[in-house]
């Protein structure tokens, strides 16, 4: 029988973390508790945002409210699945559904690299050209920001995509990750997929490594050009742009190291790949809420005026 014509499959097994039961259940606890912290506290920095003006009408502020967006999009795309998977024996996922998991995790991915730099380029006009900062940094050209991470990460996610939707599926459907995985999808199709293989490699983890080396290029920059300026700039500067190199650090490391290495074992594979889904997300509530001062300071503000209108009413 030839299985590429009678043997066309229509959806693929995910074999998640373990197959161990206890261990499923302690899984389901942490990804069920990571969902509700990644969902409120990206929530609660875009609320913040939107209804208080002074951080409304921050740059910074206007692009970590889109940075939250992506983050908490993301999550969603993956870990509710992650979740009910913890709880069934068998853990599927439709063939089309895999591709859409792929699309849009690619798609955002792509857009949330592009914002970080974007974010790097406010910090440093914020930093080094300040007088000229409410001139260049204007709503104008926040929305072209936002909008150009967006084109990028489509572009991004179609350039690999386009291939691999018309892929014929014949033969093994297991995929050893947690979520459809696209370099994994890929060695399951009937076809040769040599040069697709390589395309994403290459696609994904040279946007990857090209974005990182910008970012660090920036608050090289950035930090060069302060403690040129005065000697007690550079900690200034340092406090300032904390958050945001802990965030590029711990974003691009993982996602580095996964399309760099295509010969990984699986096991690693599985780890970065909760890193990204899970941990990632939670890094603007906790990083940019709990350690940034604007943002405490907001909280309290609204916190007030929620009081101040209950005790009115």
């Amino acid at each position: 029988m030839d299985l590429k014509n009678d043997s066309v499959i229509s959806e693929f097994i995910l074999l998640g973390l373990t197959s161990s039961w206890s261990l499923e259940i302690l899984f389901f606890a942490i990804f069920f508790l990571a969902y509700a912290l990644i969902m409120s506290g990206n929530i609660l920095i875009i609320i913040i945002v939107i209804f208080d003006s002074h951080l409304h009408s921050t740059p910074m502020y206007f692009l970590l409210a889109n940075l939250s967006f992506l983050d908490m999009t993301i999550s969603t795309i993956t870990v509710p699945k992650m979740i009910r998977d913890c709880l069934s024996e068998y853990k599927t996922i439709s063939k089309w559904g895999c591709m859409a998991q792929m699309f849009f995790l690619h798609f955002l991915g792509g857009s949330e690299m592009t914002l970080l730099i974007f974010m790097a380029v406010d910090r440093y006009v914020a930093i080094c050209k300040p007088l000229h900062y409410t001139a260049i940094m204007n709503y104008r050209t926040l929305v072209a920001f936002v909008l150009l991470s967006w084109v990028v990460g489509f572009v991004h996610t179609m350039s690999q995509m386009a291939f691999t939707v018309n892929l014929p599926f014949c033969g093994p459907n297991v995929v050893d990750n947690i979520f459809c995985d696209l370099p994994l999808v890929i060695k399951l199709a009937c076809a040769d997929t040599y040069v697709l293989d390589l395309l994403v490699i290459a696609d994904s983890g040279l946007l990857s490594l090209i974005c990182f080396i910008l970012l660090l290029v920036s608050y090289t920059v950035i930090l060069v050009t302060v403690h040129r300026r005065s000697s007690g700039g550079l900690t200034k500067a340092m406090s300032t742009l904390s958050a945001h190199i802990t965030v590029v650090t711990l974003f691009f490391g993982p996602c580095i190291f996964i399309y760099a290495s295509p010969f990984s074992s699986f096991s690693v594979d599985k780890f970065l790949s909760v890193f990204y889904s899970v941990i990632t997300p939670l890094l603007n509530p906790i990083i940019y809420t709990l350690r940034n001062q604007d943002m405490k300071a907001a909280i309290i503000r609204l916190r007030s005026r929620h009081i101040g209108s209950s005790q009115v009413t």
